[in-house]
């Protein structure tokens, strides 16, 4: 046999074996769903439980459940990492008045809503892991059936060049539950013009 040929065929066998592991590998919607309603569950049993939860002891003994939209695979994207060029730290508003100071990483890139979307991802000055930000985002929903200072994201760099967002895993900062927190505000290259509606809803007492 030619050496050209055994060359394809071990071309071919690298390609099937790669699909295949793909298919093999690739998250089920049943999985999926699971792993969502476990995060779920945790941040519920955290906020009603926990001794750092931002809930007043009254609050807690109220406390039934958190809300949350559907959970819909479509608000799970994956997005391009553009960096940002000459980065440098932001003061990012608190609800307080304060700030925090962040990195200016990245943008994130992706389709959702029939239109290209841009995130910018910031990661705290103290963060150890480089593959790790934060994401604080505000919708069309903002104020009307979630927080109105906007949800956050804790966002892991999972490609050389795209991240995944699941904004299934939107949450509320903790002065969505108690005015005496104070919480980095979303920055104004996060306010999207489409409705969210994914992860976490208004907290109700």
């Amino acid at each position: 046999m030619k050496t050209n040929h055994i060359l394809l065929i071990l071309i071919s066998l690298v390609v099937i074996a790669a699909v295949a592991y793909m298919l093999t590998s690739a998250e089920s919607p049943e999985a999926y769903r699971e792993k969502i309603e476990a995060e779920r569950e945790r941040q519920y049993k955290f906020i009603r439980f926990n001794v750092e939860s931002p809930l007043t002891e009254e609050q807690k003994r109220d406390f039934k459940e958190l809300n949350f939209y559907p959970i819909d695979p479509a608000y799970k994207v994956k997005a391009r990492l553009i960096p940002v060029e000459n980065r440098k730290v932001r003061e990012v508003p608190m609800t307080d008045g304060s700030v925090e100071r962040y990195i200016e990483h990245s943008y994130a890139e992706f389709e959702l809503g029939g239109k290209t979307n841009r995130l910018l991802l910031l990661q705290s000055v103290s963060e150890s892991d480089m593959r790790n930000f934060f994401l604080a985002f505000a919708d069309e929903t903002s104020g009307r059936e979630t927080y109105g200072g906007g949800r956050y994201i804790n966002a892991r760099q999972d490609g050389k060049n795209s991240i995944t967002i699941d904004f299934n895993l939107a949450y509320n900062p903790y002065c969505a539950y108690n005015p005496d927190y104070a919480c980095p505000l979303p920055p104004k290259e996060n306010i999207l013009n489409i409705s969210i509606q994914a992860g976490e809803k208004n907290y109700k007492e």
